[in-house]
């Protein structure tokens, strides 16, 4: 936890109140988000017993299981999952846009969707389940003895991407709805208290007349608000025992009016989150949108277009674990993902940009001073290099000779060439090396320069940056094995993944 986290959790713990930690929202929230809420049995690691799915808040799709030990339904639930997901990702696929890739001779054009698909779960354990259930549905075979209707691997496929594409930061095809406003908002309670969602919407909007600790104590009651899936109440799970158990030994009319009962259990357990989903939907659409976000949500609208694409080519399902060179590949793309995100949201966001000030990695101050018609000699003709001094009242932990930037001036790097201390001010003398709008003497064009009296932030953090680039799948050398072959599930491998 950061110190200014930190000190707006002890603030909402003062105050009552859910206290910001951004100014913008860092995700993308899409106008037709797919919402998942979905239960499982007590007891299973992945038993589906029910679902609310849709992309209307208002009426969404009830998916159940009225026995959850028959293999036979739970394979029809996901038909019934499919149905209703695959269609909505495929018209993501009807629309698409071109874009370029790479640089200078190496420049390509390529096709992607204009609209990407969306997936929202009420909270990280959401994410865990439609992981879980894609592992035990990608690698079913469509004959032999347990032959599956072909949508349910293809579903299989589509949620294992989902779930993979979570754990990038930034990325926002799947998203976790509590996850979304923790990361937005401090509660005065713990991170573990935070992963359900009544508890985090009632701190960042109480009831009136009611405070975020007591509207959040009355999300205790499971009576009034059921958890938040996949998990349920251990008191419902007696009430539904005796429901399932007694439509088990029933026939005819007498079972179809408890399999009736059992789906109104079932639906009056989900509706509250379900509503939930979409008021914290609400809550996060009130931010306004990064400036970033946008071209992180074409990143992802490139990676379904081109998953989607493969499965259309080839079709293989991801295999049970990462093979070495997929796992290497996979590391690395991590580590871009969170330094790129953490870039961007502080170039994005002040109150982001702040924690770096208190880390020494940027300052803030006002503009003094600027010497327009300065010039250093150069090879063949003098360079222009103006400066600028900043005055802040904050100490600069940063060195001379750092390179850095500023969020209001992005394409224009800067130098520290002098740092003054008195009394305690500071004054720091930046050296602007680019960001000319192509004029190279003065005088500069209006806007390229900070003017005097103008307040701005510099830091060593940079857009730009980027890390090391591993050679795709197809191009592995030999000594790391050469390129690897695709996966091909066996039936061993289906069987043991869900019996």
């Amino acid at each position: 936890m950061s110190m200014l986290s930190t000190v707006a959790t002890l603030r909402a713990t003062q105050t009552g109140r859910a206290q910001p930690l951004a100014t913008v929202r860092h995700q993308h929230l899409d106008t037709q988000p797919f919402a998942l809420v979905p239960l499982t049995l007590a007891g299973e690691a992945c038993a589906p017993l029910a679902a609310l799915v849709g992309t209307d808040p208002e009426h969404p799709v009830l998916l159940t299981v009225r026995q959850p030990r028959d293999r036979a339904l739970r394979f029809r639930f996901v038909e019934e999952l499919a149905a209703l997901l695959l269609p909505y990702a495929e018209e993501r696929l009807d629309e698409t846009e071109t874009y370029t890739t790479g640089r200078g001779k190496n420049t390509e054009e390529r096709e992607r969707a204009r609209r990407g698909p969306q997936l929202l779960v009420p909270n990280g354990e959401g994410i865990a389940y439609v992981r879980r259930l894609g592992r035990l549905t990608r690698l079913r075979g469509t004959d032999g003895p347990h032959a599956v209707h072909p949508d349910v691997p293809m579903l299989g496929k589509w949620l294992t991407w989902f779930a993979d594409q979570a754990e990038f930061p930034g990325a926002s095809t799947m998203l976790a709805v509590s996850r979304v406003l923790t990361a937005h908002w401090a509660t005065g309670q713990s991170s573990a208290e935070d992963s359900h969602l009544a508890a985090v919407v009632a701190w960042i909007d109480p009831p009136e007349g009611r405070t975020g600790p007591e509207a959040a104590r009355e999300t205790e009651n499971p009576l009034l608000w059921p958890p938040a899936g996949p998990a349920t109440d251990a008191g419902f799970d007696g009430i539904l025992d005796d429901l399932i158990t007694r439509y088990s030994e029933a026939e005819g009319r007498v079972r179809e009016g408890l399999g009736e009962r059992i789906d109104r259990t079932l639906y009056e357990q989900l509706r509250p989150t379900w509503d939930l989903v979409w008021r914290g939907v609400g809550l996060a659409r009130s931010l306004p949108e990064g400036s970033h976000v946008e071209e992180r949500w074409a990143f992802d609208r490139r990676l379904f277009s081109d998953y989607a694409a493969y499965l259309r080519e080839h079709g293989h399902p991801q295999g049970k674990r990462d093979r070495a060179v997929s796992a290497a590949r996979r590391l690395a793309r991590l580590e871009d993902a969170v330094s790129r995100y953490q870039t961007q949201r502080a170039y994005d966001d002040p109150l982001v940009m702040a924690e770096y000030e208190l880390t020494g990695e940027a300052f803030s101050g006002t503009v003094v001073a600027r010497d327009e018609d300065r010039f250093l000699p150069g090879a063949k003709s003098p360079l222009w290099r103006p400066t600028i001094t900043v005055h802040t009242e904050r100490p600069v932990r940063l060195m001379v000779g750092t390179t850095v930037k500023s969020p209001g001036r992005p394409r224009q790097p800067a130098e520290i060439i002098d740092i003054t201390s008195y009394d305690e001010a500071h004054l720091v003398t930046l050296q602007l090396s680019g960001g000319f709008a192509s004029k190279r003497k003065p005088p500069a064009p209006e806007g390229t320069l900070a003017e005097i009296g103008e307040a701005v932030t510099y830091t060593e953090l940079d857009l730009d940056s980027v890390l090391a680039k591993l050679p795709a799948e197809e191009d592995t050398p030999w000594t790391h094995g050469g390129p690897p072959s695709p996966y091909e599930p066996t039936t061993a491998d289906a069987e043991e993944e869900w019996a």
